[in-house]
């Protein structure tokens, strides 16, 4: 497990900080408004360009300093709770030999759900320095949004942000496991077998979850 946690925690830092400037341009084309009813940004690249220009290309990687604490607390978490959850979920179910797609599925969004409760006050903060038009700090934003609600605001939208981690794991973590499973009988257990099976299940992670992405 302490293995397990490590690799995550690393790969996680380096994939958040590598693909922030598109997560930061998702926020902000999720929740753009303008005075006339006309969007702010016509895309990705309109907004990362706007965004660039009106606050400087750091501005791009806003939000860093809590989301790299999610992904490493949040994603450790629920990889190192995938495994235990889907053995229980297939004992539970009285499987036997290898858990199917359906309990890994339910495994991953369980193990999901958890850990976002756990950590959704890195979600909150995340967005709000991915949406604030001048430069913060964090200590700024958990100043300010304790003052406005309290210690309970930290968990704000925490149940459609349940459901998003819930897909997003259930098609990440299960179809993964699922994909790698069915692969490396023809490929090998090899790198081949590991990327292809990441690339579907992000694929997959992705077209499931956005709606409820919106909504958080």
């Amino acid at each position: 497990a302490s293995s397990r946690f490590l690799a995550s925690s690393v790969a996680a830092a380096v994939a958040e900080t590598c693909t922030l400037p598109a997560d930061v341009a998702k926020v902000r084309l999720q929740v753009q408004v303008s005075a006339r009813g006309v969007p702010m940004y016509s895309g990705l690249i309109d907004c990362l360009q706007k965004t660039a220009r009106a606050e400087g290309l750091a501005a791009c990687w806003k939000g860093l300093q809590p989301a790299l604490i999610r992904q490493i607390c949040y994603s450790s978490l629920a990889l190192v709770l995938y495994e235990p959850v889907r053995d229980a979920v297939a004992a539970a179910t009285g499987s036997d030999g290898a858990p199917n797609f359906m309990q890994r599925l339910l495994a991953g969004g369980t193990a999901g759900a958890l850990s976002i409760t756990v950590f959704n006050p890195t979600e909150v903060l995340k967005t709000q320095m991915q949406t604030a038009a001048r430069a913060t700090t964090m200590g700024s934003v958990v100043r300010g949004v304790y003052r406005e609600g309290g210690v309970l605001s930290f968990w704000a939208g925490l149940q459609p942000n349940i459901a998003r981690t819930f897909l997003v794991n259930a098609a990440e973590l299960g179809t993964y496991d699922e994909a790698k499973h069915r692969l490396i009988p023809y490929v090998g257990d090899n790198a081949v077998a590991h990327v292809g099976a990441s690339g579907i299940a992000g694929v997959t992670s992705a077209l499931t979850s956005t709606p409820a992405g919106v909504v958080t």
